[in-house]
């Protein structure tokens, strides 16, 4: 055996069939995403020499596509929280994410996640990325203008907030539109760029890992043009290649149901292959049947006070939760066909902004005519609406809570908008599984020992939020930044 065997991310090259390094570094890191930039900067802080291995001609990843919103809160609130008025509790935010895990969730990364998270506010701001001081009321997906805090989750919907105080945690950049990924990934670079201690290998492809005899990690395999290199780490390799949403063989072993989604959310190199790895030297990975899909109905947020019923006439869900949560609840229903029924009112602005994109499937003037339109068998559609008016009118939605602000009486004409997944609207969808880590990133194996030399963040590594119905937006570029950031202290710590 030679070590110029075809290198696979599924199975790890030994020490002993290195013949020679052409490459050595302390840490060294796949992916020049959130994750990897942040966990870049850390390791190089803490003295330790740095090599990123970037699969694209440039840094990004994921997070450079996204909003960049991030979740971040608790300890008395981060700064723009108390510019605006907002005493946010540890307490509280750690039930909300625990909830919003719901049993699969991690207590101690969580709590540690956000007993940290003001300092994290800290952290980003001193590497120079801007937070408004000011709060956006309106319910959206996205925050348009340059206002940093806004209501990124289902905090104020039931049953979170019976059990946590509401608070908005999204904060996202001073910056117009969305543009706060780019933004965000141009700062991380930065601070990347003139770290000495910090080299960026663009253009090359991580391929499978180097273990020795006991199982620890030594470096890895990486091809740059058609040559394959072996590089040592002497502290460690931290994977941040991303989830596995872009690898369709993947999602049908692990997570089809995401594939009732029309769009996968992610860069081409979220091809699962840091998580192959990881598992080629014994990592356990884990929730890999989890992952975030959603029907984005809001904006205009006047949707919120229509209802969603499935093709038996019926509610299912109180309207006012986060977008995901509703998206993964109609995963959960039986039934082929879902509806928002609204007002003419309610629908309002709808065709001039929206990201859902979902057609009007009918209208009518009486209810009995929008059954008929639908294919609903008769009365069932008019039953439904009937209780609900009537919990308008008592001020109470008795069966399913949804929030008062949202109450509103559903008067005819209705429209009926068809958010069934693969009927036209848009359902886009990642995955929220990955390799097993300590709340330090280092990955461990299906007992949880540790795997030396290895660690993962970001979307490789299973992070605090896993599942679709506990989503907030925030949750993923803030874990991944805040995990990535641990991970670079642990590997340049390593003896």
């Amino acid at each position: 055996m030679s070590d110029t065997k075809k290198a696979t991310p599924t199975q790890p090259r030994h020490v002993r069939d290195v013949s020679n390094w052409d490459k050595e570094t302390d840490v060294a890191i796949v992916g020049f995403g959130g994750a990897g930039g942040c966990a870049a900067i850390e390791a190089a802080d803490a003295g330790a020499d740095v090599t990123i291995f970037e699969l694209a001609s440039a840094s990004g990843g994921s997070t450079a596509m996204s909003s960049a919103e991030i979740y971040m809160g608790g300890s008395g609130g981060t700064r723009v929280q108390k510019a605006c008025g907002f005493d946010d509790s540890t307490e509280d935010m750690v039930t909300y994410m625990m909830m919003s895990a719901g049993p699969q969730a991690d207590e101690a990364k969580i709590r540690n996640y956000c007993e940290s998270s003001s300092a994290h506010f800290d952290w980003l701001t001193g590497l120079g990325v801007p937070f408004k001081d000011s709060f956006h009321e309106e319910r959206a997906i996205m925050c348009l203008t340059d206002d940093c805090l806004l209501y990124t989750g289902s905090e104020k919907a039931y049953p979170f907030r019976h059990h946590a105080k509401p608070c908005p945690r999204g904060h996202n950049l001073e910056i117009e539109g969305d543009n706060g990924g780019p933004l965000f990934m141009k700062i991380v670079t930065e601070n990347v760029e003139k770290r000495d201690s910090i080299t960026v290998e663009y253009e090359t492809r991580a391929l499978c890992l180097i273990a020795d005899d006991e199982g620890a990690v030594a470096g890895l395999v990486i091809r740059q043009g058609k040559k394959e290199l072996n590089v040592r780490a002497r502290k460690g390799v931290i994977l941040c290649a991303g989830g596995f949403n872009m690898n369709e063989e993947m999602l049908q072993k692990y997570a089809p149901k995401l594939l009732r989604g029309n769009e996968p959310i992610g860069n081409p190199g979220d091809t699962g292959t840091g998580i192959m790895m990881g598992m080629s030297v014994g990592g356990a990975a884990i929730n890999m049947h989890e992952g975030f899909i959603s029907i984005p109905y809001y904006p205009p947020a006047s949707i919120t006070g229509g209802i969603v019923v499935n093709d038996k006439g019926q509610r299912f869900i109180n309207e006012d939760v986060y977008h995901s949560r509703l998206g993964q609840a109609v995963l959960d229903q039986p039934g082929d066909r879902f509806y928002f029924i609204l007002t003419v009112e309610q629908y309002g602005d709808y065709e001039k902004f929206n990201f859902m994109g979902a057609s009007i499937a009918g209208t009518g003037e009486t209810i009995a005519e929008l059954e008929e339109e639908l294919g609903l068998r008769k009365g069932t559609l008019e039953n439904t609406i009937n209780i609900y008016n009537e919990d308008v009118a008592a001020g109470e939605d008795t069966q399913f809570h949804k929030g008062a602000e949202w109450l509103q009486t559903l008067e005819l004409p209705l429209v009926a908008l068809d958010i069934t997944p693969g009927r036209g609207a848009f359902v886009p969808y990642f995955t929220l599984g990955g390799l097993d880590t300590l709340p330090t990133g280092e990955v461990v194996d299906p007992q949880r020992n540790v795997v030396p030399g290895l660690y993962a963040a970001g979307r490789t590594a299973c992070g605090v939020v896993r599942r679709a119905d506990g989503y907030s937006s925030g949750m993923s570029v803030g874990d991944a930044t805040f995990s990535g950031r641990l991970a670079g202290k642990q590997a340049a710590a390593r003896s």
